[in-house]
């Protein structure tokens, strides 16, 4: 019969670096790693008749979760294998997209190098493809990044090349991320507006997102409004940096069983049990018990020390004798007892009351010396008793606390015998017994060696040379 399930719940955290990182977290998290402890605690009592089994079960499930970042690197770059040759950041190739465009090369690039780039030659007002207004040419590269398997959120960075020969003209990047055909995150950024004379500049800009990423969509527009040299554009990168978030669960069970016998041994035994453990360290050795007695520090016993006990006990004991009041306030209450008696005893009423009253009267007034006298007899043997009695000094009673604090199972060990012999010594003012130097000086015992000491036994041998038997015998009476 199961008499009690107990299920306890403890969550411990444990943090390295602790990663910050929540669910669907907008870009990167920290990187770290996060310890998680949660332990599973099941008690099981059952009662068999004879014993109780208690069945303890710790389950403990450790959690570690680790946070790092990781780039995808350059996906325009053909030799990372997301794009072909066409599609790369070098601009060489067009993209394809809206409106007119031209690759030239050489001087006609500017400060973009003598390679290739890209020009919006287009002076249309429309809205692009990806949703973005003011624009006439566009270029359009997307890319498939499922290979990376990102699931976690991250951030896209983008850097551009741009040589805006003329300020009325403007150009702008966008970047969109999906999930499948989801939409993730969009993000347009507008790097020279019309109006804005930045000839050649380098540009930077980052998108975050949330989530699964699997695609990406670039997209550079603009205009070309005096139609003569169009905004142009080369050298375009684009790296995805995005969470991995790695979880490894573990679990370490250990089960406990306790076994609690009912009434089935001897007290001395497990007084004996107990002594056993207390002294003794126990231990199991490849199958077998081990006991190895307990090392205790032995006290050092001295005259000294012992003194200084007694006097320690001394300075608390009380100077008043409470034994003594109270045997001196029994006594008073026992000659007040008595004296009760003898007045009840004269006031007790006789069958003619009025003749008697007068001769108890009289009769009574020699009692009264005798009542008093009776008084003053218990009294002086109180003070007798008082005064026979032994007075116990304070060094006696310290003496007394000493040996009475001994340990019962240790009364008989070395330390406790010398103690206790101390004290006597000390209480009989013999403590010189312990005084390794002292000596006992020998006497001449030349000079007894020829005396004699009579003795009765030679006093009746000289009887009996001048006696006969029976005088001796009546020489005793």
């Amino acid at each position: 019969m199961v008499l009690k399930i107990l299920v306890l719940w403890l969550l411990l955290c444990y943090s390295y670096s602790k990663a910050e990182c929540l669910p669907d977290v907008q870009g990167l998290c920290i990187p770290g790693v996060t310890i998680t402890e949660e332990t599973e605690i099941d008690v099981t009592e059952e009662d068999l008749g004879t014993e109780i089994v208690t069945t303890t079960t710790t389950t403990v499930t450790t959690t570690t979760t680790t946070v790092t970042n990781e780039n995808s690197g350059d996906i325009l770059d053909g030799d990372n294998d997301y794009v072909t040759s066409k599609y790369e950041g070098d601009m060489d190739i067009d993209w394809g997209g809206q409106g007119p465009a031209s690759i030239p090369s050489g001087n006609s690039c500017g400060q973009l190098g003598t390679d290739k780039c890209a020009m919006i030659t287009g002076s249309g007002n429309s809205t692009s493809a990806m949703g973005v207004s003011g624009m006439g040419t566009t270029f359009i590269n997307t890319i498939d990044i499922s290979d990376l398997q990102i699931d976690n959120g991250g951030e896209v960075k983008y850097s551009i090349k741009v040589d805006k020969q003329d300020a009325q003209d403007r150009i702008y990047m966008h970047v969109s991320g999906f999930n499948g055909t989801t939409s993730v995150f969009s993000g347009t950024d507008i790097l020279s507006e019309s109006g804005v004379s930045t000839g050649y500049q380098s540009y930077n800009g980052t998108f975050d997102f949330s989530g699964v990423l699997n695609k990406i969509i670039v997209e550079v527009g603009g205009r070309d409004i005096n139609m003569a040299v169009g905004p142009m554009f080369d050298d375009v990168t684009v790296d995805v940096f995005y969470n991995v978030i790695n979880t490894i669960v573990t679990q370490h069970i250990t089960t406990l069983e306790e076994i609690y016998y009912l009434n089935i041994f001897d007290p001395v035994e497990l007084d004996f049990v107990e002594e056993v453990f207390e002294y003794n360290d126990v231990s199991m050795n490849e199958g077998e018990i081990e006991f190895v007695p307990i090392e205790t520090p032995v006290e050092e016993i001295t005259v000294a020390s012992v003194e200084l006990e007694i006097a320690e006990i001394e300075i608390n004991l009380p100077d008043s004798e409470p034994e003594i009041v109270e045997v001196e306030t029994e006594v008073e209450m026992e000659i007040e007892m008595e004296m009760e008696e003898i007045v009840i005893v004269e006031v007790e009423p006789e069958e003619e009351p009025i003749e008697e009253s007068q001769e108890e009267s009289q009769e009574s007034e020699p009692e009264q010396p005798q009542t008093a006298q009776k008084e003053e007899d218990s009294k002086e043997k109180v003070e007798e008793e008082k005064s026979s009695e032994p007075k116990v000094s304070k060094k006696e009673k310290a003496a007394t606390k000493i040996v009475k604090k001994i340990d019962d199972k240790a009364r008989y060990d070395d330390a406790s015998q010398t103690k206790t012999l101390i004290v006597m010594q000390i209480l009989g003012n013999t403590k010189t017994f312990f005084d390794s130097q002292s000596y006992i000086q020998d006497t001449n015992v030349n000079e007894y060696l020829n005396k004699t000491i009579d003795d009765q036994y030679g006093m009746l041998f000289n009887m009996a040379q001048d006696n006969t038997i029976q005088e001796i015998i009546d020489a005793q009476y």
